[in-house]
């Protein structure tokens, strides 16, 4: 019996085939979106807007699901009606604006080239005041509402987006019947739902994006869903009232799609999670352990029993029953950049030479900590944790005119092992147990300086995840529960993952001097975050923006 995985990431679509007995992955195929940036629309008057065609979703799935296929079956002993099940994980929040049957209003002629009639990607900080300004109505009037996700409500998330879609585009908002996650979006896709109302809900992102949580009913409430704006209010009856964890189908493979795609019609989809969550899954996650998943951005994942009493832990992104494994509560934190900044070191600084890139990397592999004399903040696309401040940015200090480009990149890979550093000991600090750190993600299997100076400066052994695809495994070990191929995620988990023997050991004499450097990195963190009060530098950052913002307008 085999399972399909398919993993929606911020450029490009995966697909997986998995065996269930193993999990030794048979077909495998990745197709990047066609529109846009690299798969992002983009605005060169908004640095802060990033969307992407939902018509790309459907290419890239029809197209990586018929590759995968076409590998697969050079593989002896498999057979497309061998796969059972299907698992989709996707970035989040991304909601899609949809009509009455489900269609995204940017397929429709009349918004084609609407930017906001698109899906709201995840990196999409356009909506930062209404995030503020949700924060500070729920602070107010529904402070449990945010208690679950560190007191603070992104820019990144569900309802901050829609708000700022009804502020900038109220033709849009008045056209779109309903919203969609994109990771529930797909699932529906599949199993042909046409009524936005029908489609089964998962509660990793309705928990974690959209202040979902049974204890108080759902969704947020229509008072306060008003006290926003009154046609949220309304749009709340067009929704959803209950999410669900991964015990409970999305629905089952239609007709239509089984043609396309060449697979058996009526195998059951599982419900739709966050990339990073399901990436978790595949990572081998337990009680006690965290999990990295290194990408353009980074997210960092833990279960707790849900037999336990868990504190509400400021400053993260969340606390959800049933949001990555059934049964646990998931606790999700993370980096709102850390590939994006490689990527802009490499496409930008170096020109997109690799030969040049691997000469720096090079040079910084023989750097010892504190060499440089530089620290950075890893704020380029703002913080996601522990200060939630998407309009905070990049800073490097220290330079001198010896500086070099090598120091540069050091200084910058350090910068996001110091923001790990942080989301480490905060999780810790309220009694979460982190025993041991799998790292799954590509710059987790091919950097291995960076991997060390994450142990170095962590002070945790950094393990890694045996696929190189672990989140579009973790979507296919769903799809194998569900289906029936194991009889729980535990059982399933010990078959289909396994750790890199490889591991990265802290190195004690460079610990010693990370200890040092790791204590400035938190002076200029708290000082420009706003958290040392005495010496508030908060508003540099703010005011930089700003004045941007006024000399592009």
């Amino acid at each position: 019996m085999f399972t399909l995985g398919l993993d929606y990431g911020t450029n490009s679509v995966r697909a997986l085939i998995v065996r269930c007995q193993d999990g030794r992955e048979f077909g495998s195929a990745v197709v990047n979106y066609p529109s846009g940036h690299q798969g992002i629309l983009l605005d060169k008057h908004d640095a802060n807007l990033a969307r992407q065609h939902p018509g790309d979703y459907l290419f890239g799935l029809e197209k990586a699901v018929k590759a995968a296929l076409v590998q697969a079956r050079k593989q002896r002993g498999f057979s497309a009606d061998q796969i059972i099940g299907i698992g989709v994980d996707t970035t989040g929040s991304s909601p899609i604006p949809v009509d009455a049957n489900n269609v995204p209003l940017a397929l429709a002629k009349k918004f084609a080239k609407n930017l906001h009639a698109q899906c709201w990607l995840w990196k999409d900080h356009t909506s930062w005041r209404e995030a503020a300004k949700i924060t500070e109505l729920a602070a107010q009037h529904r402070p449990e509402y945010i208690a679950k996700c560190g007191n603070t409500y992104s820019s990144e998330w569900w309802w901050s987006k829609i708000w700022h879609c009804l502020a900038v585009d109220p033709k849009v908002f008045d056209a779109a019947y309903s919203w969609v996650e994109l990771a529930d979006w797909v699932p529906a896709v599949l199993a042909g739902v046409t009524d936005p109302r029908q489609i089964q809900r998962g509660v990793c992102m309705a928990g974690h994006k959209a202040l979902y949580a049974d204890e108080w009913g759902g969704l947020p409430d229509k008072e306060f869903l008003a006290l926003l704006d009154p046609k949220l209010a309304d749009l709340r009856d067009r929704l959803y009232e209950k999410a669900h964890d991964a015990t409970v189908p999305a629905g089952q493979l239609s007709p239509a799609w089984a043609k396309k795609l060449g697979l058996r019609a009526g195998i059951p989809i599982a419900i739709g999670e966050m990339d990073v969550h399901y990436g978790s899954i595949g990572s081998g996650v337990t009680e006690g352990t965290l999990v990295k998943v290194i990408g353009t951005s980074t997210c960092d994942c833990g279960v707790v029993s849900a037999d336990k009493q868990v504190a509400d832990i400021p400053g993260i992104c969340g606390i959800v029953k049933g949001a990555i494994l059934p049964g646990y509560y998931g606790i999700e934190a993370g980096q709102s950049a850390v590939g994006d900044i490689f990527k802009w070191w490499v496409e930008v600084i170096c020109q997109g030479d690799g030969a040049l890139h691997g000469k720096l990397a090079a040079e910084v592999a023989k750097q010892p900590p504190g060499h440089s004399g530089l620290l950075a903040l890893d704020w380029n696309n703002g913080n996601r944790t522990i200060l939630v401040d998407q309009r905070l940015s990049g800073l490097l200090l220290g330079t001198t005119l010896h500086t070099t480009r090598a120091e540069i990149y050091r200084a910058l890979i350090e910068a996001t092992a110091f923001g790990a550093r942080a989301i480490i000991e905060r999780i810790r600090d309220y009694g979460v147990p982190i025993e041991r750190v799998v790292c799954a993600g590509g710059i987790a299997r091919k950097d291995p300086m960076l991997m060390q100076i994450y142990a170095d400066v962590t002070g945790c052994t950094m393990q890694v995840a045996g696929s190189s695809q672990a989140c579009a495994l973790g979507s296919a070990i769903g799809a194998a529960v569900l289906a029936g191929a194991h009889r729980d995620f535990t059982t399933a988990q010990r078959k289909m993952t396994r750790i890199e023997k490889k591991q990265y050991r802290p190195n004690p004499k460079n610990q010693k001097v990370y200890d040092q450097l790791y204590a400035l990195y938190r002076q200029i963190h708290d000082a420009f975050g706003g958290l040392n009060k005495s010496v508030d530098l908060s508003r540099v950052m703010k005011d930089l923006l700003a004045l941007k913002d006024a000399a592009r307008a």
